[in-house]
């Protein structure tokens, strides 16, 4: 099983560093969620974090820097992406640049793209990167495909007996992942929407933020179809409940059948996207077992964070192959 130690340890950062030197995986907190760690420039601890996850090695990883001098040394900066990083780093956004020529990141953290995904954590894990001196490659830390983990708790469940450390740090403040955009000339392609919405990085730089076309080949973490799944189905924009579902609250309005819910777990009772976001993985962990066969989940609007929230829940009710 993973040793836990607490980020409030004086030696938390040390001994986390020492993992990730010697090619092992660590579970790292971010303002986001919990982050699976490897050293970005180890092959073969890349490849542990694919085999821990059971993750198609199609599928590239976030690199997490700890500065600027680091990330300019791995992905090459236009000044949109500069731009970028300048009004939401550290923070919960991830840029996909080119590679740097020389940039310290074994090929299998690129999925098979010539482009590196960058983000500046906040917290202790900034710490942890700053002391390995080198990006450290991170996707969620759970299974490939379930749900992302905000508590150390969830990480244990999910991961437990597949990697060597946990560094615990609480709940995650944001509890939705990343946005990822990629700066192009004249606009931002908004890859995954995350806990900056499209306005808010629209406002920052003055540039358009557009949507890829269907069928777009993957170009970052987080692009695959059925993703964030629990054990049962899940049935999205409900307004009534069937026999045997679970009902995900959002907001004060009346559900139809809400009475003969298998269980009721509220998103929100005022209809709050923030509180939403930081409790959704939550609540799908929870629900992530074989007695709890479907999931109805209410509507949500699309709006600020909205369109992160039901971009995860589409993915979660996507069919499974």
């Amino acid at each position: 099983m993973a040793r836990h130690i607490l980020s409030t340890d004086p030696d938390a950062v040390r001994e986390t560093v020492a993992v990730l030197l010697a090619g092992g995986l660590a579970a790292l907190p971010t303002e986001t969620v919990y982050g699976l760690g490897a050293d970005a420039a180890n092959g073969a601890a890349v490849a542990g974090i694919f085999e821990a996850k059971g993750r198609p090695r199609f599928n590239p990883l976030i690199c997490h820097v700890s500065d600027r001098p680091m990330a300019e040394e791995t992905g090459i900066f236009d000044d949109t992406g500069r731009r970028l990083v300048d009004a939401f780093w550290p923070g919960p956004l991830t840029v996909v640049l080119p590679l740097a020529d020389g940039a310290d990141v074994h090929p299998l953290t690129l999925g098979g793209l010539s482009t590196v995904a960058l983000r500046m954590p906040q917290g202790i894990a900034r710490d942890v990167i700053a002391g390995v001196g080198r990006p450290i490659a991170a996707p969620s830390a759970n299974r490939s495909g379930k749900v992302s983990p905000t508590t150390s708790a969830h990480v244990e469940r999910s991961l437990g007996d597949r990697i060597d450390l946990i560094l615990d740090a609480g709940p995650a403040i944001l509890g939705l992942e990343s946005t990822i955009v990629m700066p192009r000339e004249g606009e931002i392609v908004l890859l995954r929407a995350g806990g900056i919405t499209a306005a808010d990085i629209e406002t920052a730089t003055g540039l358009r933020v557009v949507r890829p076309a269907d069928g777009a080949p993957v170009q970052s973490p987080g692009q695959l179809v059925s993703h964030y799944a629990p054990h049962g189905t899940v049935r999205l924009d409900a307004l009534s409940v069937l026999p045997g579902e679970w009902l995900l609250r959002f907001g004060s309005l009346p559900v139809a059948g809400e009475d003969r819910a298998a269980g009721v777990i509220d998103l929100s009772p005022r209809g709050d996207l923030r509180e939403t976001a930081s409790k959704l993985f939550a609540a799908l962990t929870e629900l992530d077992r074989p007695d709890v066969a479907a999931i109805a989940v209410m509507p949500i609007p699309m709006t600020g964070l909205g369109e992160a929230i039901n971009d995860r829940l589409r993915r979660a009710a996507a069919p499974r192959g």
